[in-house]
């Protein structure tokens, strides 16, 4: 089969090539699944790169790559079952991530790929299977980091920073579909675009500060992290939430997201740390289940009221291509590969 392989940590051009590899063979629990599309995101470009250095202590390989082929979100065809396999049959249309560590190689961008039928679940029948590849990762962030609209009901005010890209506009979709009232902030191209996802304000970030609006927001989720807790203090509500994602912006962020050697983990584990000191925050706290997220993405994508957005689909052969556009964020939605 043809593969995009991974020979080594760095730049996309220069450590991926197009191969013709064996077909995997699923094994117990697996199935192998004819992938249709896989989707291009900022944590494949950690892996590739190897960066911040810590993530190859998580399994992937230290010096060089192990699990040879990238890619974690993929949608396809079950084309074979393995062993004790009891959710699907060949034939069946599925989704999901390909690996349960995000941070690993999932064997995605390849014309077949083996995964533990814990990881998928069946494809909505209303979309695309380009649509569908573009959401387990970034649908996974958004839909977890917006469980206070779970807990506390319609009516509350959200405001999301950096709603442009593939995570954002998934984010808009979601707060709506759980009443919320949404401002969206992104560049003047974007905005367009945020209106008709259903944000009821859109905020051009180069001519208005959403920190000099005088609203208040229940939930800030800061997608761009370009923000911070004590820079949102005089515009959150009362107990309101500031939720930072962590784009380390292809290792162009400062400060808390960037460094090479443990990038925004540190900052990210002091944020658990204050959540765990936070009563109420510790009583609702959960490690979030990737099949149980799936399924309410699902559930949400059936109903109509989430649709992703495809910016561009490429081949095998245009993967690097699309590393770059994704790096120089010259595409508004997900980028796509179909093998």
């Amino acid at each position: 089969m043809k593969a995009i392989v991974h020979r080594a940590y760095g730049p996309a051009e220069q450590v991926l090539e197009l191969r013709d590899i064996d077909v995997p063979a699923p094994r117990s629990g697996e199935v192998l699944v004819r992938v249709r599309a896989a989707s291009v995101h900022p944590d494949v470009w950690h892996v590739i790169e190897g960066l911040p250095y810590v993530v190859r202590l998580f399994g992937n390989g230290v010096r060089k790559p192990k699990k040879l082929v990238p890619g974690t979100d993929l949608a396809g065809v079950v084309e074979a079952v393995g062993d004790g396999v009891t959710r699907f049959k060949v034939g069946d249309e599925v989704f999901g991530e390909s690996t349960p560590m995000g941070w690993w190689n999932g064997g995605a961008y390849a014309e077949y790929a083996a995964v533990s039928e814990k990881l998928l679940v069946h494809k909505p029948a209303n979309i695309s299977f380009e649509e569908a590849a573009a959401v387990p990762t970034s649908g996974f962030i958004a839909l977890n980091n917006l469980q206070r609209l779970e807990r506390h009901g319609p009516g509350q005010n959200v405001l999301i920073n950096g709603a442009g890209g593939c995570l954002g506009t998934l984010a808009i979709q979601i707060a709506k579909a759980k009443g919320a009232r949404v401002a969206a902030v992104d560049r003047a191209e974007k905005l367009e675009l945020m209106r008709a996802l259903g944000a009821d304000r859109v905020i051009d970030y180069t001519k208005e500060s959403v920190l000099r609006s005088g609203e208040r927001y229940d939930v800030i989720l800061d997608v761009a992290s370009n923000l911070s807790e004590d820079a949102c203090k005089d515009v959150l509500a009362e107990k309101g939430e500031y939720v930072p994602i962590g784009h380390a912006h292809f290792g162009k962020a400062k400060d808390r997201n960037g460094g090479r050697i443990v990038g925004n983990i540190p900052y990210f584990m002091w944020i658990l740390i204050k959540a765990m000191l936070d009563p109420e925050k510790r009583k609702n706290f959960k490690i979030p289940d990737k099949q149980e997220t799936m399924l309410a993405f699902k559930a949400l994508i059936e109903a109509g009221k989430i649709r992703p957005i495809i910016g561009k689909t490429v081949g095998l052969d245009g993967v690097v291509d699309a590393m770059r556009c994704m790096q120089e964020e010259r595409v508004v939605g997900r980028i796509i590969v179909t093998p």
